[in-house]
């Protein structure tokens, strides 16, 4: 299963289709940076952070987690087995951070001040928001130093192999403390919020369930790629199922703990009534907990079909239900007082929809171009 170049076209119909998504999203970006927000976004002063921050940060950099996910079972409980999934998890995790850093720019007022961040003299030690942007300004690098062996690879730089064989292990321990670092403090970012965010969402335990929803999101979208690359490229699944069965599995005992973890909370805390009294908050946490459990249902039921399908699935309703679980802390959750309103523009969704287009669009050409999907053997191959 030596990973490999897949070859082929790179002119499509679904190429061509992302071209022009990301040629819209050009325009529009155009017109954030020359106009102002207001020309693009139904941003304002009671909702400052909109779908660019939801869904680019937060649930752009949980959709990234393949990578981190991996890593904690290939090099820290020494799963070996899973490897060959992890060139195309690194690749989706370096094109998901990359483009979610530089979208934070759309986001950014004075964005010709983006690097204050980065100098100590500008930066505020006590805030989490502070640590959040470090660590994934600083996760972006070690996810491309991970990634190099695949560009060593293809154009033979044999220095640059020589120097990763060596040294890798220092930049998988900070892929590793990186990401359990921000990805928590996500959550914790709004903790300080307090009375803002609805009782449903808002708890102590956000840290912890927003890591635990991360890694589970790590392994569904490892699921789903695999399944995906699978059926665009026509490729033999055999080789992946067993590792996929067995992510799915890991997933579905997330799933567990954090379903029991968030129910466990708002049982103490003396919330269950706004489980069923928040009108449509209440509608969302219910929407949320069924796509969060259905996963659970279909991998871990003695009587449940198992199989591609199955697993695909399974993959879509966690990763669906991860989404609506951060859509709903940030801007469904959030109650900033009576008068304010938020719900995101046509360009705002487009600027959105260019940047998935851009990352989809890296991914074909690199796995079409470069040794990242694990190759068959000759008997298996289709």
């Amino acid at each position: 299963m030596k990973a490999q170049p897949i070859g082929g076209r790179l002119i499509s119909p679904v190429t061509l289709v992302l071209s022009v998504l990301v040629l819209l999203a050009v325009f529009f970006a155009a017109q954030r940076f020359l106009f102002g927000f207001g020309s693009v976004a139904n941003i304002n002063d009671g909702f400052p952070w909109g779908i660019w921050i939801a869904w680019d940060v937060v649930i752009g950099t949980g959709l990234a987690c393949g990578g981190y996910a991996l890593a904690l079972l290939v090099y820290i409980a020494n799963k070996g087995k899973y490897h060959p999934l992890v060139r195309p998890a690194l690749l989706a995790s370096a094109f998901g951070y990359t483009l979610g850093g530089i979208s934070v720019i759309f986001d950014l007022g004075r964005y010709w001040n983006f690097w204050h961040i980065l100098l100590p003299n500008y930066q505020q030690y006590g805030s989490v928001m502070v640590e959040v942007a470090l660590c994934v300004a600083a996760y972006i690098l070690v996810l491309w130093i991970e990634f190099s062996p695949v560009l060593a690879e293809k154009f033979g730089w044999k220095g640059v192999q020589a120097f990763t064989d060596k040294w890798m292990f220092l930049a998988i321990a900070l892929g590793v403390l990186l990401p359990t670092m921000h990805q928590s403090s996500l959550g914790s970012l709004l903790i300080v919020f307090g009375y803002q965010i609805n009782p449903l969402w808002q708890t102590l335990f956000l840290p912890l369930l927003f890591l635990i929803s991360a890694i589970a999101m790590g392994y569904a979208v490892v699921v789903f790629e695999a399944c995906t690359a699978s059926a665009g490229f026509k490729r033999s699944l055999k080789d992946e199922l067993p590792l996929i069965a067995d992510l799915s599995k890991v997933m579905a005992w997330l799933l567990v703990a954090f379903i029991l973890l968030r129910l466990v909370d708002i049982l103490v805390r003396g919330e269950i009534g706004a489980m069923f009294t928040s009108g449509f908050k209440s509608f969302m946490f219910w929407v949320e907990m069924t796509l969060f459990t259905l996963p659970v249902a279909m991998l871990l039921s003695p009587s449940a079909k198992r199989d591609a399908r199955t697993y695909f699935l399974a993959a879509c309703s966690m990763l669906l239900a991860a989404v609506l679980y951060r859509i709903d802390a940030f801007l469904v959750g959030y109650e900033t007082g009576p008068g304010w309103h938020y719900f995101p523009a046509v360009p705002e969704i487009m600027i959105t929809l260019g940047i998935v287009a851009v990352e989809i669009l890296g991914y074909i050409i690199f796995v079409r171009f470069f040794p990242v999907l694990p190759g068959h053997s000759p008997d298996r191959a289709h």
